[in-house]
């Protein structure tokens, strides 16, 4: 998990605000995060811990996420899925140059990776933890391409 909030030095980072291939870069070799192979590679913004019960109207009107080339580097690292705190994980509006939730393509399209939204990254970021287990059980309807699903985290 790369703490992109403590990266930029906030505690929630804003609506529209974008993360790029440079920003994870940098905010996992501080934080000493390594991208492996079959990987779930999550990202903490606070969005969801600091708007969804204080102002839903603005949680849902946009949020902080992944640029279209952040997904082209992080896709490069072969990882079995990537994911955020927030409710779609591409930045939202989108940066310049960008197009909506592309991302999306990038990851699940063309490289097979699976996306993680609204993931509580709260508790590990508040303690500190970059590494864990990550289970995820299957998901009980048959041909469905979303799923409300209750991952855990081991540490």
């Amino acid at each position: 998990m790369v703490d992109m909030a403590k990266y930029f030095g906030v505690k929630t980072m804003k609506k529209g605000q974008v993360i790029g291939s440079a920003d994870i870069k940098a905010a996992a070799k501080a934080q000493g995060v390594t991208f492996k192979q079959g990987d779930v590679i999550l990202f903490h913004t606070g969005w969801t811990d600091g708007m969804l019960a204080s102002n839903p109207k603005d949680w849902v009107s946009g949020e902080p996420g992944l640029s279209n080339e952040a997904y082209v580097y992080l896709v490069s690292t072969n990882p079995m899925a990537i994911g955020a705190d927030t409710w779609g994980v591409d930045v939202f509006p989108p940066g310049k140059g960008d197009k909506a939730f592309y991302g999306h393509v990038t990851a699940l399209k063309e490289n097979g990776v699976y996306i993680l939204e609204t993931m509580n990254t709260g508790r590990l970021a508040k303690e500190g933890v970059h590494e864990f287990m990550f289970v995820l059980g299957q998901a009980r309807l048959k041909g469905a391409v979303q799923m409300i699903i209750n991952p855990v985290a081991m540490w």
